[in-house]
């Protein structure tokens, strides 16, 4: 029953940014973040409400199955609607599902919620820091940066990582404070590298791949 409370909850969270898009005229960039961040904490109920990889695999399939049709069909324009060219809506379900698989084999939360977290908070705060403070624009692979964007979301992934790492595990001051560090400039890095939405897919599997090395050899 929770696979399916959470499936209803996305799909009012897709209809809910299809009415601020036609009813309240919202912008596509505004709608599509807010489905950005909610859908990000949505998942964050998924291990403690799903016990089986079956049904996440279940749920992150229908919704890439629903976002590939609005696609092709030009649906959900709330989502869609941008003016730049973007595949991190249909990254999103597939990047979730490696997580999840990663948090049960490894037995620990923090391989689950840093990822996503990391995508979900740090990513749009680097847009909006960027966007209203940009300060030592760079460019990388054509795109343009600014470092105060990127200062931001080193910031907001220190500050995820240490309170998901301090609230989530029970690990030595040193261990804790690599993890944080670590996790937050290889994410932010990613992020600087990445372009027309494969942050979502980047910023996820850097943060996993510094988990594991760091598991591995502390």
């Amino acid at each position: 029953m929770n696979t399916i409370y959470l499936a209803i909850a996305y799909l009012v969270l897709f209809a809910s940014a299809e009415f601020f898009y036609h009813r309240l005229k919202t912008r596509a960039e505004i709608t599509r973040k807010y489905v950005h961040i909610v859908t990000g904490l949505l998942t964050m109920l998924f291990p403690p409400l799903i016990q089986n990889h079956w049904l996440v695999l279940l749920l992150c399939s229908s919704f890439l199955i629903i976002l590939l049709a609005s696609l092709y069909f030009k649906l959900l324009p709330s989502i869609n609607a941008v003016e730049r060219t973007t595949r991190g809506s249909i990254l999103y379900p597939v990047i979730v599902y490696c997580c999840y698989l990663m948090y049960l084999s490894q037995d620990q939360f923090i391989f689950y919620y840093i990822p996503i977290l990391i995508l979900t908070l740090c990513d749009p705060m680097a847009a909006l820091v960027g966007k209203h403070f940009p300060r030592g624009k760079y460019i990388t692979f054509g795109h343009c940066k600014t470092l105060s964007g990127s200062a931001g979301f080193f910031a907001a992934a220190v500050i995820t990582s240490l309170c998901l790492v301090v609230g989530l595990e029970q690990m030595t001051l040193t261990k804790t404070l690599i993890i944080t560090v670590s996790v937050a400039m290889v994410t932010t890095i990613a992020e600087a590298l990445s372009h027309k939405g494969y942050d979502n897919l980047t910023i996820p599997f850097s943060a996993l791949a510094m988990l594991m090395l760091i598991n591995h050899y502390l």
